[in-house]
């Protein structure tokens, strides 16, 4: 009970002081809102923050300014070729064009008359120096030369060859009789021919073969000596075969020396561009 009265006690002289007007005026009471002070000095600047989140996109921008030509670069393949394109305008009509000189058709038909006589006559005298100062005889494809060097049969048939021909082969009675003719119109009686006695190596028969290695034809007239006395030995060395100035033909040592006559087709010749080499 005496602990009650004194703790009384204490609390009503701690109210009576704190209850005072002068103690609660300066201590407890705040009091009006002063002048606002100068602005201070400004700090130093703080730490760099954390980069915060990305921001919305900005509304775009004004186009730029077109920039400057670029250069060149490397050629590309070639494209396909494209397809024809329309037919364009006619263009304008040109200009008439001068009046002509007038035509002197006489005068022109007069030049070209005498070029065909001119004309003419060439041929006449290619005709004249190949039959006349050549000697050549024509019958058919194939033009003959009369060479006037006595040779063997083997010399002879070169000769032929290097002149472009070969020796002549009568494979028909008309050149067989036009031959004739050309040797009695030379003043001759007989000539080398094309024919030879094939070469054997067997036992048997013989028989003769032109130049070509073709066989002799049927009609060949043997002189009459040579139908009752064939001769056929196996060496071709003594069977070769010469034309008589009569048409027949006869046997002849193939080493004999004797003019010949040359055959030359004509196709051959006009590809060279010459006429046969002459009996020179």
């Amino acid at each position: 009970m005496s602990r009650l009265c004194g703790l009384f006690v204490f609390l009503s002289g701690f109210c009576y002081i704190f209850a005072s007007p002068e103690v609660c005026t300066n201590s407890l009471i705040p009091g009006a809102k002063g002048d606002q002070g100068e602005a201070g000095e400004q700090g130093e600047e703080g730490k760099l923050g954390k980069n915060g989140p990305q921001g919305l996109p900005g509304v775009p921008g004004e186009p730029g300014l077109k920039g400057e030509v670029g250069p060149a670069g490397k050629l590309g393949p070639i494209g396909e070729k494209g397809d024809k394109g329309p037919k364009g305008f006619d263009g304008p009509v040109g200009l008439k064009g001068k009046a002509g000189a007038t035509c002197d058709c006489g005068r022109y038909r007069k030049v070209v008359g005498k070029l065909d006589e001119n004309l003419g006559k060439l041929r006449n005298t290619v005709k004249f120096v190949k039959n006349v100062l050549l000697g050549l005889k024509e019958a058919g494809e194939k033009y003959y030369l009369l060479v006037k060097e006595p040779k063997r049969f083997r010399e002879a048939s070169m000769n032929c060859m290097l002149r472009g021909g070969t020796l002549a082969m009568p494979k028909t009675s008309n050149i067989n009789r036009l031959m004739a003719d050309y040797i009695s119109q030379a003043g001759l009686t007989r000539v080398y021919v094309g024919v030879q006695a094939q070469n054997k190596d067997t036992d048997g028969p013989g028989r003769y073969i032109y130049a070509d290695s073709t066989p002799l034809q049927e009609f060949a007239a043997w002189s009459q000596e040579e139908q009752l006395h064939p001769r056929l030995p196996a060496s071709t060395n003594s069977s070769c075969v010469q034309l008589l100035s009569t048409g027949t033909r006869d046997n002849v040592e193939c080493e004999a020396t004797l003019f010949f006559i040359c055959e030359f087709p004509k196709s051959r010749r006009r590809g060279r561009g010459g006429t046969p080499a002459s009996t020179s």
